[in-house]
């Protein structure tokens, strides 16, 4: 991949085949999601069940984080070839997933707020009925893992074919080629359906404590429990997008790797590589823009990028050499 097809690359790389089947995997599971969201926050409140209430307000986060995923997918694909965007569209679905973040923290702070209440003033609760629909969520979240399980499959499917030959001697491993080529719109729905199926846990436990043990307590517990595992979610939704919308990349592996591209390639050890921005563009795919100062006149801009070849995911480089 070089500069001249950028465009190219994107369409073919983002919206692929694995990619249509995430999207429309994505776009069936916030329909099962949003059914059974309704039926949970609805039996929670009527069998004054707050693990059961918390459970199904989890879920009706899940339904608007899966429902960005999906209108993700299809956004970033309508505007693929919008020239306004320079590295296409793919931060759409980054976006999505940073928004369903800051909506989770919402969510777990109304979570908390309801089971507090709930420890204040407890009300009597219908275990027997609440406990068979948070029976029935726990069974829709592992079918809904399960479909969205088989689209997450086939991304790694795909992407472990991208092998890095190297056509000179060493090695450079690349122990993290496959960390990166993750849809993090799909990782985004798929670890929302599996948050969620831990939350319906913790409901049937409380529930069956309250029923057995007469533990009223455990259920408003239960739903404090359920928002911190929110909480905590989100957090790491939000580190992981935002690293992504603010370009912070330059912690990198691929970073060093350019670096040691340049370095291999200075025959009087005399060149200095003094400026290298790095960001990410892609499923697996990075931009740079570098300078470099040397006295070697063999040194140009078209060897640096034959050079850069070796390392797929740099997809797109801006290169600029100053001679001595």
């Amino acid at each position: 991949m070089r500069d001249t097809d950028l465009s190219q690359w994107i369409h073919e790389h983002i919206f692929d085949e694995g990619s249509q089947q995430a999207e429309t995997r994505t776009r069936l599971v916030m329909w099962i999601t949003l059914a059974m969201m309704a039926l949970e926050i609805g039996a929670g409140w009527w069998f004054n069940s707050m693990a059961l209430l918390a459970d199904g307000w989890h879920m009706s986060s899940h339904a608007v984080a899966i429902g960005l995923s999906a209108f993700a997918y299809a956004a970033a694909r309508r505007h693929a070839r919008d020239p306004r965007f320079a590295f296409g569209t793919w931060k759409i679905e980054v976006l999505a997933g940073f928004a369903s973040a800051v909506f989770l923290v919402g969510v777990a702070g109304l979570m908390v707020f309801g089971s507090v209440e709930r420890l204040v003033t407890p009300e009597p609760i219908h275990y027997r009925e609440a406990l068979f629909v948070a029976v029935i969520g726990l069974v829709v979240n592992l079918v809904c893992a399960f479909i969205l399980g088989g689209a997450h499959d086939h991304h790694h499917h795909d992407h472990g074919g991208h092998g890095h030959h190297h056509e000179h001697g060493h090695d450079h491993g690349h122990a993290h080629g496959h960390e990166h080529q993750h849809d993090l719109n799909l990782k985004s729905a798929y670890v929302h359906v599996l948050a969620d199926a831990a939350t319906s846990v913790l409901a049937i436990l409380a529930l069956m404590g309250g029923w057995i043990y007469g533990w009223s307590w455990l259920d408003p517990v239960m739903g404090l429990v359920g928002a911190v595992l929110v909480a905590v979610w989100a957090k790491g939704l939000i580190i992981e997008t935002g690293k992504v919308l603010l370009d912070r990349e330059m912690d990198h592996p691929v970073v060093e790797e350019i670096r040691e591209v340049i370095a291999e390639l200075d025959a009087h050890e005399d060149s200095h590589l003094t400026d290298l921005h790095v960001w990410r563009v892609g499923k697996g795919a990075y931009a740079c823009a570098l300078t470099v100062v040397t006295s070697d006149k063999a040194m140009t801009p078209s060897l640096i990028r034959e050079a850069l070849k070796v390392h797929e995911e740099v997809v797109h480089a801006t290169i600029d050499v100053h001679h001595r």
